[in-house]
């Protein structure tokens, strides 16, 4: 086995110090053979804390300039010229120029001299793709935060069904947007659903997050899961003794059912075997032949194709004109026979609403009358079964007189 030797314990004479045990190869892993401990870095670290960045970081400013253009769409250009002040004076504060071109339909962004900061250009950059997907410029220019972070997610090419597509987009926002609420809520993130694309903004965790939802739901995964699954998340860690354990146990599990689709019946009815096949369609040419149009020379057959146009068009005119004479004449009146039609009608309908009230207060007082005799009938049952003093003391009198046999 090689041993390696520790090259800080050498003495000043040269020679190895051979009292400490040597390292062995053997003991770390291949991807870490080679590796040095980090003083600087440890567990306590928290590596995606952005730290701010203020002018004293880079009092110099930048030595090139950059620049970055995007193009928004044509319904976008009256809100942008409305916002675009208000953009300006945003972008101003962090040393960066923009310029909104309404010929081409591009906004730009570049740094200037007062630039400090390097990596505020690509705010910038991501506050022009926000204004062009149709999110509201106040919310738009929270990018230029430090903990804020955008994400502009492709769906139109996950789909390739365009109702399909139009449904799972739809179970994406939910009725009224309740489901694109709980998922703001649950993931503390901005999202807005826009055409072909979902424009978020919020940490990097969110976004994570929000990106896994909707790449599932265009994948017929329902939102709803996710949702519960987030939900459960959060109550988990509140607990702080859960904080190091795993908790695939506390999630739910879900498992893709395949529903069997009903088959169409298969219609009973047999062909009748035929040994010739069908005949063939006849082509363009053959029609053409057919009607001795293929023998026309190409001006004469122009001309056929003129002339019938022309005498649909005459049809047609004729057509609309009918139409528009129509709409000017006098409605015909209703002679005596319809009038005494019509009387005869309401007079009947009238007979058949008084019928059925009738019927129905017929049907009401026969009803009443025996619920009154049903009454009546149990108060003489009651006091028959109530014997009085006197009709008692003749009952106990009475004796029981054996029948005699008769000969």
């Amino acid at each position: 086995m090689v041993k390696k030797r520790n090259y800080a314990d050498k003495e000043d004479d040269g020679v190895f110090n051979d009292k400490e045990p040597a390292v062995e190869e053997d003991d770390k892993p291949k991807n870490k053979k080679y590796r040095r401990d980090k003083p600087w870095d440890h567990d306590g670290i928290d590596h995606w804390k952005v730290d701010k960045f203020g002018k004293e970081d880079n009092p110099s400013g930048l030595l090139e300039e950059s620049s970055f253009a995007t193009l928004f769409p044509k319904y976008r250009e009256k809100y942008l010229r409305e916002v675009w002040p208000s953009v300006t004076r945003a972008l101003k504060e962090c040393g960066i120029g923009c310029e909104l071109n309404l010929v081409e339909g591009s906004m730009t962004v570049r740094t200037t001299i007062k630039t400090y900061d390097p990596f505020v250009v690509m705010k910038a950059r991501d506050l022009l793709k926000l204004l062009s997907r149709s999110v509201p410029a106040p919310q738009a220019l929270k990018i230029l935060e430090d903990d804020m972070q955008c994400d502009v997610i492709k769906i139109g090419g996950l789909v390739h069904n365009k109702e399909r597509f139009v449904k799972r987009r739809q179970r994406l926002l939910g009725p009224n947007g309740s489901t694109l609420k709980a998922l703001e809520l649950l993931t503390t993130c901005y999202i807005l659903v826009q055409g072909n694309t979902v424009a978020c903004m919020g940490t990097y965790k969110g976004l994570k997050g929000v990106r896994r939802v909707i790449e599932d739901c265009m994948k017929n995964v329902h939102p709803i899961y996710h949702i519960k699954e987030l939900m459960i998340k959060r109550e988990l860690e509140a607990d702080p003794e859960l904080a190091g354990e795993s908790w695939e146990r506390f999630l739910p599990k879900f498992k893709k059912q395949n529903i069997k689709r009903k088959k169409p019946k298969k219609d009973g009815t047999k062909r009748v075997y035929t040994p010739f096949p069908p005949a063939p369609i006849p082509s363009k040419v053959d029609l053409q032949l057919e009607s001795g149009e293929f023998f026309l020379k190409q001006d004469q057959r122009h001309q056929q194709v003129r002339a019938a146009k022309e005498a649909q068009q005459v049809e047609k005119t004729a057509e609309r004109l009918k139409k528009r004479d129509d709409m000017y004449k006098a409605p015909e009146e209703a002679g005596p026979e319809a009038k005494i039609a019509e009387e005869k009608k309401a007079k009947k309908n009238k007979d058949m609403t008084e019928l059925k009230a009738m019927a129905q207060s017929l049907k009401a007082k026969s009803s009443q009358a025996a619920k009154v005799q049903k009454l009546q009938a149990s108060d003489d049952s009651a006091m028959l079964m109530a014997p009085t003093g006197s009709a008692a003391t003749s009952a106990s009198r009475l004796k029981f007189v054996k029948p005699k046999k008769s000969l």
